[in-house]
């Protein structure tokens, strides 16, 4: 499933904190059938069994046979039910509720909303624990000294190449750009990029050579965390970056085009159509059954640029506050999944690096592919989880859209940065 993450947040951010009731499917045992049955509230309803689990079609895959053996062990009825739609909004209202379930799976990006509500609760580990897991992993589900879910796979944006209309990768995004066009001109592709802009932007797309070009969306502080009191949007930086952005844009170079979006984006890559795409490992399996020629490398810097930085996601088992069964979610987070051989089921049925290094060893050595998707993580920094973010994604994507269409970048970014500032300080 593709998942979007700046979609997630905003949603979950969205949420006011009042309860919304709803009723109980009357069904028990294992279920990976996708649940489309209101409850009184609109939302899914929980299903009638001693432990739930609610995830995505992916996931359950694995999920499922290892709760299954789960409830067997353990002599108690176990759910896993898909939620196709709003998981993290279900999640949050229905948890309020009294009849959300027990464990969801969602990435790390839920934390500031689900902290907001009450939704989580902090998990029997520490970060030392966890040493057999990346640090960034565990640090993007950490907060205040205490682990609040168990992360199990990674997702970040890297550069595929057509390596039959681009042989060799390219060191700059000027490389990229003059390599790529002169295989339009060869006649090799159409395009020489494909990155998701569409007339409403994408702030998570461009993030990348935002930020290679020297732009910032917060300031850091000395622990390494985002300091929210210093907005780079609107800064001297800023403007400079979105200068080169506009540079690729369609009065520009035209790399950057408001008629490629999420929906079109993959697809031009996968028909022979463009040189690159930038895109993360939920565009992998069309890739491969499309058959072009290709290898993945990190999203090259600007010359003379900063490293170009994409957010990292980390999917992840999160316990809720209001669990039905708290000692067996527990359990089974902490215990039953933290294990090699469930990450590995996770990794084969929803392919991602996994975030155990073990496992990301074993996978690579048999995948190349992972190893490559991991590096690009390399430089990478997490995805906000600010509660405050539903008010920063739409404007600040607007605010690309427009420049790659050919509007002022200093006023356009000036504008967005008091927009910006506007929505941290109502947080």
């Amino acid at each position: 499933m593709r998942y979007r993450l700046l979609a997630l947040i905003t949603a979950t951010a969205l949420l006011t904190t009042t309860a919304c009731s709803g009723d109980k499917k009357d069904e028990t045992a294992a279920t990976t059938a996708p649940s489309t049955a209101p409850s009184s509230a609109g939302g899914p309803a929980r299903e009638d069994a001693d432990l739930v689990i609610w995830t995505s079609e992916a996931a359950s895959r694995a999920v499922t046979p290892i709760a299954q053996k789960f409830g067997q062990d353990n002599n108690i009825t176990v759910a896993v039910q898909v939620i196709a739609a709003d998981l993290a909004a279900n999640a949050i209202t229905a948890n309020e509720a009294g009849n959300g379930p027990d464990i969801l799976t969602l990435p790390n990006d839920f934390l500031g909303g689900a902290l907001q509500n009450g939704t989580v609760k902090p998990l029997s580990l520490a970060a030392s624990d966890l040493t057999a897991y990346e640090k960034s992993a565990v640090a993007s589900v950490s907060r205040n000294g205490q682990v609040w879910a168990l992360p199990y796979g990674m997702e970040n944006l890297v550069l595929y190449r057509n390596t039959k209309a681009v042989p060799q990768a390219p060191a700059t995004v000027e490389d990229l750009v003059s390599t790529g066009q002169a295989a339009v001109k060869k006649g090799t592709v159409k395009r020489a990029l494909s990155l998701p802009v569409g007339q409403e932007g994408d702030a998570y797309h461009m993030h990348p050579f935002f930020t290679s070009a020297g732009g910032s969306l917060f300031g850091m502080d000395a622990s390494g965390q985002y300091d929210t009191t210093k907005i780079g949007i609107g800064t001297p930086e800023s403007i400079a970056a979105a200068k080169k952005i506009a540079a690729l844009g369609e009065k520009g170079s035209k790399v950057l085009s408001r008629s490629i979006d999420g929906s079109n984006a993959i697809a031009q890559f996968t028909a022979g159509n463009a040189a690159y795409l930038i895109s993360g490992p939920w565009a992998l399996a069309d890739i491969r059954k499309s058959k072009v020629p290709y290898d993945i490398t990190p999203i090259p810097p600007f010359k003379g640029g900063k490293p170009a930085a994409p957010f990292l996601g980390v999917q992840a088992f999160w316990m809720l506050s209001n669990a039905k069964n708290p000692a067996f979610a527990e359990e089974f987070v902490t215990k039953t999944m933290n294990t090699p051989e469930a990450m590995t089921a996770m990794y084969e049925q929803d392919p991602r690096p996994p975030v155990r290094d073990d496992v990301l060893a074993a996978v690579s050595a048999k995948d190349a592919d992972m190893g490559k998707l991991a590096a690009g993580a390399k430089n990478a920094t997490l995805l906000p989880d600010f509660p405050f973010m539903a008010g920063v994604w739409p404007p600040l994507g607007q605010a690309y859209a427009t420049i790659v269409g050919g509007a002022d970048p200093t006023s356009t970014m000036q504008k967005t940065g008091k927009t910006i500032e506007s929505a941290v300080k109502a947080k």
